[in-house]
């Protein structure tokens, strides 16, 4: 049996490329498998726990009998009960807007010590001027523009509205990984 050169060159060539096919096919397979897994450890207060977690067990400097994690997952229902069962109403008044947020049971707790501990975060970064008053169920903010062109900022008081406002600004993630680490700072009277 006589091989021509020609199939010789073929053969091998068939040989040498399949090497490479194979870790290629390989490599998306697996790579396929990888993109198919979920990102989210579950539910939304749950998953931010976990982040929290994995960042504490990267550190080594986590002082780990101060962490209070149980601290966070309070804050966390907090902002639940604020943000899915209080009552807003608002108002348009000079220069912003006026915002009644009630609630009953343990909605009321949760919307007095979220406001309070925001009303001081903003007026720490220099935000608009908001004036709280605590009422029987829940509190009034009058939100009105500090400074600069008072019609821009009146618009974005009213166009953000109350829960934008409470989620305005970077200082969240900062205050939950301070909430489990148990670094001083106002933890909306949770333990």
């Amino acid at each position: 049996m006589r091989i021509s050169r020609i199939s010789l060159l073929v053969a091998v060539s068939v040989l040498f490329s399949a090497a490479p096919l194979a870790a290629q096919a390989l490599a998306h397979t697996h790579g396929a498998a990888e993109s198919r897994m979920p990102t989210e450890g579950g539910q939304s207060a749950f998953a931010a726990i976990a982040e929290i977690v994995k960042l504490l067990e990267a550190d080594p400097n986590t002082d780990w009998s101060k962490v209070n994690l149980e601290r966070l997952r309070l804050h966390l229902r907090d902002m639940d009960l604020v943000t899915l069962r209080s009552v807003v109403t608002s108002a348009p008044t000079a220069g912003g807007a006026i915002f009644t947020v009630r609630g009953t049971g343990e909605t009321v707790g949760a919307i007095k010590r979220m406001t309070g501990a925001h009303v001081s975060m903003v007026e720490m970064t220099g935000g608009p001027r908001i004036v709280r008053t605590e009422l029987a169920d829940g509190v009034r903010l009058v939100v009105t523009v500090r400074d600069g062109d008072a019609r821009t900022g009146e618009a974005r008081i009213r166009g953000l509205g109350f829960i934008g406002l409470m989620t305005s600004g970077d200082h969240h993630t900062m205050h939950h990984l301070m909430l489990a680490r148990g670094e001083a700072m106002a933890d909306h009277g949770n333990p």
